[in-house]
């Protein structure tokens, strides 16, 4: 194997693959990157729950395929100045070579390396913009959590039905929902279908396909491959049954405002952090309608509060209802709009957030009990 390659498209093709190389002792091969010169390079990394294929272009001069540690060769392409790099295998070694600097790295068989899985369902396809599909994971990740137990809730759901798109993530305190039209995205689906997608692997997504373009999503029950311009990810799938979110939605709402998004998003950050321990934010809305009051407070830090004016407001008397306030600020954090519409279920319900005028984002909480 014989190669000239430009340092920053080696550079970029080893960034999108670091966090799918794997540090397993008992795998000594999951550390290494996976060489393969054909037309250009393809560069492998797999860590068994996901697999990263990056092709980039060079000039090949001889074929082959090799493997070589991961952290040694971009250590050498990180710290390189120079434009253009030559890479060499022979006997399973890796040349790296520049205009002023010379590496030998030992490297392992290719035949060692881990075969990449396909996916059995190939004709079937969504096809999304890369922003868009990055925007979507985006507004609903906040609502994961980190659980070895309950994996599902460690996770995204893509939910297709009824010519929707939907990702969904609960941690079972909060749940947060993004609905795709049809327009926003191309199918070739006919029947509904469910992927339970694990919450490292929607970071990933939103990490290296961004900006590429139009990609590719294609499942079977057990895998999600994402593919754009030259670069593959495909992942697993987590095995078992999503909550049935639905339950918790509400059917109906006791109060509900309109109330600028970033003002008060400034608020909880402002007055949660007095809820010490507890996270403990108190909402509520006076009797006017004229403003919702922030509070929150603490015997060893002491009170604060915080008013925001309400620019639309239906209901009738106080509302009194409190709120984990990281758990707000997750929430609206990623919602664009200008305005936030806060539709309020009574003092021991689950609360609405969504921007104004835009139902295709849905963020839920539950309220801190007060027993």
């Amino acid at each position: 194997m014989k190669l000239i390659i430009l340092r920053t498209k080696l550079r970029d093709a080893l960034s999108a693959l670091e966090r799918a190389v794997s540090d397993n002792n008992n795998l000594p091969i999951l550390k290494n990157v996976h060489l393969s010169a054909e037309k250009q390079l393809v560069l492998t990394a797999t860590n068994l729950e996901i697999g990263i294929i990056y092709s980039a272009a060079g000039k090949v001069n001889e074929k082959g395929k090799l493997t070589v540690p991961f952290s040694a060769l971009r250590s050498i392409v990180s710290n390189s100045e120079s434009e253009r790099i030559t890479l060499t295998g022979k006997d399973n070694n890796l040349e790296v070579q520049t205009d002023n600097y010379d590496a030998k790295i030992q490297g392992v068989s290719a035949e060692e390396f881990p075969i990449i899985p396909k996916i059995e369902n190939s004709e079937h396809f969504f096809e999304i913009e890369a922003d868009e599909l990055a925007r979507a994971f985006g507004q609903v990740v906040g609502a994961t959590q980190q659980s070895e137990l309950k994996p599902e809730l460690n996770s995204v759901l893509l939910s297709f039905e009824g010519g929707q798109l939907k990702f969904v993530a609960t941690d079972g305190f909060r749940l947060a929902e993004k609905t795709l039209l049809s327009n926003a995205f191309k199918t070739n689906f006919t029947s509904g279908i469910k992927a339970i997608v694990p919450i490292k692997t929607v970071g990933e997504v939103m990490r290296i396909f961004n900006g590429l373009g139009l990609v590719k999503i294609q499942l079977d029950p057990h895998q999600i491959l994402f593919s754009a311009e030259g670069v593959e990810m495909i992942s697993r799938l987590i095995d078992g049954q999503y909550p049935d979110y639905g339950q918790i939605m509400p059917k109906e709402t006791k109060t509900e405002v309109t109330i600028d998004r970033k003002e008060f998003l400034a608020g909880i950050k402002l007055v949660g952090g007095f809820s010490g321990k507890t996270n403990d934010l108190l909402i509520e809305t006076g009797e006017d309608g004229a403003s919702l009051k922030m509070y929150a407070a603490d015997q060893y830090l002491g009170e604060n509060s915080y008013l925001v004016p309400i620019k639309k407001y239906k209901g009738k008397g106080k509302e009194e209802v409190s709120f984990n306030w990281h758990y707000l600020a997750d929430g609206i954090k990623p919602m664009e709009s200008e305005r936030l519409c806060i539709a309020l279920t009574g003092e021991q319900k689950p609360a609405i957030f969504k921007p104004e005028n835009d139902d295709s984002l849905i963020y839920i909480v539950m309220p801190i009990s007060k027993d």
